[in-house]
């Protein structure tokens, strides 16, 4: 039974999943389902050459102001 409620990913999970998981797979990634918590982190873990869906799940402005604006170098 579906409560369609977004929970955030545990610490450790997000840690393995961005150290050991990402980089084996992230050239596969066309779209990724993420929340404000995890969202950072999992962005700036890899390249995602094939990236072409992004969906946000409880993502308040200042939080994607912050992520999206940054410039680089």
């Amino acid at each position: 039974m579906s409560n369609d409620l977004i929970y955030p990913l545990v610490d450790t999970v997000v840690d393995r999943f961005c150290s050991q998981i990402l980089p084996q797979i992230h050239y596969k990634i066309n779209t990724l389902n993420l929340e404000s918590l995890s969202l950072e982190r999992i962005l700036l873990a890899a390249d995602y050459p094939n990236l072409h869906s992004l969906e946000l799940y409880n993502v308040d402005e200042k939080t994607a102001e912050r992520v999206f604006s940054r410039t680089t170098a």
